[in-house]
């Protein structure tokens, strides 16, 4: 008799504890709305593998441009348009500005503290953003011109000899720019060691912040499981993630202090913020913030270039008019030599390709999620408190009523007397986590688009019987989007420019 009633009675208590544990906590107003959930896992089952920007673009056609989601118990708030995104992640940035904590990439992996991740209650936040922003403001990118110069070039010549290869040309270029800056290091080969390694870390961290990918994101218990535990591979992907991050951080940053101590070291991000005693004075804490700013102008801005540069080869090939309407205004300005930074304002189509492909393309289509420190309500929907919050860029950026007719690439639309709106406003993120280095990355996108351009002629590749091959258009899925390899030509069109070149 005692057993009809217990199995009952456990049944209810544990119907009621599930029940609390997925309650609202926010009792005052309604969630958003979202695709209905299952009960314990939500939406788990319903997010993509892949491109969760397109999924997450359908979903606000049906929910509205504020939905959410659920994820066991972790909360998402979708935001997929301009206005949301400027009334919760701009205007009410200081409640909006947090990182929510991530299990794997965070904790396991040891990235918590990175630029990124660092939450903005840490007292470490300010003093990074600040000194980041010391190193890539208008002002100090000034200083940075004959460095891209020097590496445009290189570029260049790159091309000219081994055009199959530009997508390893593209990021040694952007990789280059970057080494150079934080650390005064010189770059000299497509394989250099320092690219490679940075390159490894990308490869390793792809994929590693998808929602619901790994279980312990939801079950934060799982991280005391021993990494030999059947179904513990994620440990051992979390550790060997924390080494190859760990060398990214420490080993150029150690070289550039010893050629400090040498009196050998280049003018740099780590030389200006270390001082002339190549930072005796500082604490460790201090040395720390300088470790941490450095790496992050490397992580955050070489991955995001290639991914823009090799979407504009792509759309060289596949958009010929428009590759054939800025050669002529490149022409016109510069007349057989390589342009330069200062023709920046005397070529506005070739401003507005940069801003038509990475609003066409978007480098980060989700950005990095936000998380919001307190319980806050929007349009009579409530938002609670440790919300994962994210910004679809790529929505916004294909929403027809900013952007008629989205998927076609027209530079146009951001000409004239009232232009389309301007994607840089949004694509490098926003309130306090905006992007510190999106004026470089501006700046060494004009560069190369205009001076590639200036010296080739994009086109299709040919296969054996000379006939065209069309090239695949398709994506990476993970944080940084890329367009998969696809073959193309670089035809040299300027015998001035490349006289100028092969004499360097």
């Amino acid at each position: 008799m005692i057993d009809t009633y217990l199995s009952p009675a456990l049944a209810l208590g544990l119907a009621i504890l599930l029940a609390f544990f997925f309650r609202n906590w926010n009792v005052n107003a309604p969630l958003p709305p979202g695709p209905p959930t299952r009960f314990i896992g939500g939406n788990l089952h319903q997010l993509p593998k892949t491109h969760p920007w397109k999924k997450f673009t359908e979903w606000s056609k049906e929910y509205g441009p504020v939905y959410s989601l659920r994820i066991f118990r972790n909360r998402m708030i979708v935001l997929s348009s301009l206005k949301a995104v400027s009334d919760l992640l701009e205007t009410r940035s200081a409640i909006y500005s947090d990182r929510p904590p991530s299990n794997m990439r965070g904790k396991l992996a040891g990235r918590a503290t990175s630029a990124f991740m660092t939450s903005s209650q840490d007292p470490r936040f300010k003093p990074l953003r600040k000194m980041l922003h010391s190193g890539l403001n208008p002002r100090a990118a000034q200083t940075y011109r004959p460095v891209q110069l020097a590496e445009t070039r290189v570029l260049l010549k790159n091309l000219a000899v081994n055009p199959d290869k530009f997508i390893a040309h593209m990021r040694r270029n952007a990789g280059a720019l970057i080494l150079k800056v934080a650390y005064g290091y010189q770059v000299e080969t497509d394989d250099d060691k320092w690219v490679k390694m940075i390159e490894d870390a990308f490869a390793l961290s792809a994929g590693i912040s998808v929602p619901g990918r790994f279980y312990v994101q939801m079950f934060p218990f799982l991280k005391y499981v021993p990494k030999w535990f059947p179904g513990a591979g994620f440990k051992r992907k979390a550790e060997e993630l924390m080494k190859t991050l760990r060398s990214v951080n420490q080993v150029p940053f150690d070289w550039a202090k010893a050629q400090m101590i040498n009196g050998t070291n280049e003018e740099s991000f780590v030389s200006m913020h270390l001082g002339p005693d190549a930072g005796k004075n500082l604490s460790a804490d201090e040395e720390e913030i300088i470790v941490t700013s450095s790496a992050a102008l490397y992580i955050g801005g070489a991955d995001t270039t290639v991914s823009a540069l090799t979407t504009f080869v792509l759309l060289m090939i596949l958009y010929p008019e428009v590759q054939k309407r800025a050669q002529v205004e490149v022409d016109s300005v510069t007349s057989g030599r390589l342009p330069t930074l200062d023709d920046l304002a005397a070529l506005p189509y070739i401003t507005a390709m940069v801003k038509e492909i990475i609003r066409w393309a978007p480098v980060a289509p989700l950005g990095i999620p936000h998380s919001v420190t307190r319980d806050d309500t929007y349009n009579g929907f409530a938002i609670p408190k440790g919300s994962r919050v994210v910004g679809n860029i790529w929505a916004i950026a294909h929403d027809e009523e900013l952007y008629p007719d989205p998927f076609t690439f027209n530079p146009e639309r951001h000409l004239g007397e009232t232009p389309q709106i301007d994607p840089f406003k949004f694509v490098f993120g926003f309130g306090r986590r905006v992007c510190p280095g999106a004026h470089l990355a501006e700046l060494s996108l004009f560069l190369n688009v205009a001076s590639i351009l200036a010296t080739f002629t994009i086109t299709k590749a040919l296969d054996a019987n000379k006939r065209e091959i069309e090239p695949p258009v398709d994506w990476t899925g993970v944080t940084v989007s890329h367009v998969k390899p696809f073959p193309c030509q670089f035809i040299p069109r300027s015998k001035d420019i490349m006289a100028s070149l092969d004499g360097n």
